[in-house]
């Protein structure tokens, strides 16, 4: 029998941020997360997202054991403000075992309902900016800090519950070698002098920070199509600005502006960490940062996290200037791999702004549905 407690107090949000350690302990290609940032993500004095969402987290347990975890979530920006009448669900996680898995949909389907929502989607974030998707392929690759990895069996635990494919989405890889700069080397110079735009390069945090409200207000405008999209507010962004930009290479963001100042386009890229984050084994004290700044100036993996272009400046190819920029910087850098993060399979633009580094498709991932 399966018992479901909602999470009430510090000590079960840890064990809920740390069943999948124990889940996982065998595995080479899981990136645990750092716990304690993981519990500021579920923190209502720490993370603004609550301003506008709720999350209700839940542990099931089999004879005294914690056999399972789901977060459900209501993004009430999503639901009012764009009529998005959608419960969301994410941090799933659990035994193979079909009642288990079972129990805990049945727990968010109901909160759904409770609201008189339409759907359910998950395995998702409270936005954009996290993670998504559950594992489909790729299970003998090792993850990364901006992805969730799952066994292999939790796709049909979605599949018996009635859940259909809602979104599909690819990650790929190329190495650095696959880059030619003859593909944009003319096309980067012609596209500066015709639309007088310049790209900035960065050595130091401090001096990306006062650029990066003007980044997130661009994400804003760049994403604002996507059927998923929830648009990032002032508050998130200095939320964001704090947990996100310091783990960064200011070498690695790049923007591209215009002749008033104006920002057009961003790019950022991450080293993997994930090596780090399976040696920190979800601590930074008291060496786990030490294990953070290594990757940070060592790694040769590259990870694309966002590029944004704004709507005027798509399919005008202002992307060469910032594959220019990160030319240089991954040449010097010594970078052998790049990878991208998770995109819809069905973003045929995206692809062809990558096409010419003969990217291989090496994960996929998905996203499931039940309407009510």
């Amino acid at each position: 029998m399966v018992i479901l407690k909602e999470v009430k107090t510090k000590k079960e949000l840890k064990a809920f941020v740390k069943f999948p350690f124990k889940l996982y302990k065998d595995s080479k290609y899981w990136v645990p997360p750092i716990i304690s940032q993981e519990m500021k993500t579920f923190d209502k004095n720490e993370n603004p997202v609550f301003n506008d969402a709720e999350a209700r987290l839940f542990l099931a347990y089999k004879n005294n054991e914690i056999v399972g975890r789901i977060a459900a979530i209501t993004n009430w920006l999503e639901i009012n403000g764009q009529n998005q009448r959608k419960m969301r669900f994410g941090w799933f996680d659990f035994i193979d075992d079909l009642e288990v898995s079972k129990t805990l949909l049945e727990q968010v389907e109901a909160i759904g309902k409770e609201h008189n929502l339409d759907f359910v989607e998950g395995p998702v974030g409270f936005s954009n900016l996290d993670k998504v998707g559950v594992l489909t392929e790729g299970f003998d690759t090792i993850g990364s800090m901006i992805t969730w990895y799952n066994h292999p069996y939790y796709q049909k635990h979605y599949e018996a519950a009635n859940y259909k494919i809602e979104k599909s989405y690819g990650e790929s890889r190329f190495p650095f070698s696959n880059v030619k700069p003859e593909f944009f080397l003319k096309a980067n110079e012609l596209i500066k002098r015709r639309y007088k735009v310049k790209a900035i390069d960065f050595t130091s945090t401090k001096d990306v920070m006062p650029y990066a409200d003007k980044m997130f207000d661009l994400f804003n405008e760049t994403y604002a199509k996507l059927s998923s999209f929830v648009a990032i507010n002032d508050i998130q962004k200095a939320y964001f600005k704090k947990k996100f930009i310091g783990f960064i290479n200011p070498e690695y963001i790049k923007f591209v502006m215009d002749e008033n100042d104006e920002m057009i386009a961003f790019a950022i890229v991450m080293p993997s960490f994930s090596k780090a984050l399976q040696k920190m084994n979800g601590k930074l004290f008291p060496f786990g940062f030490r294990h953070i700044l290594h990757a940070k100036k060592h790694s040769k993996d590259a990870s694309f996290y966002l590029i944004g272009v704004h709507p005027d400046y798509q399919n005008k190819g202002v992307h060469a200037v910032i594959f220019n920029e990160y030319y240089h910087t991954f040449k010097q850098k010594g970078i052998e791999m790049c990878y991208r993060t998770p995109e819809l399979e069905d973003n045929e633009a995206i692809k062809k702004i990558w096409k010419h580094f003969n990217p291989e498709v090496y994960k996929r991932r998905k996203t499931f549905r039940k309407d009510y």
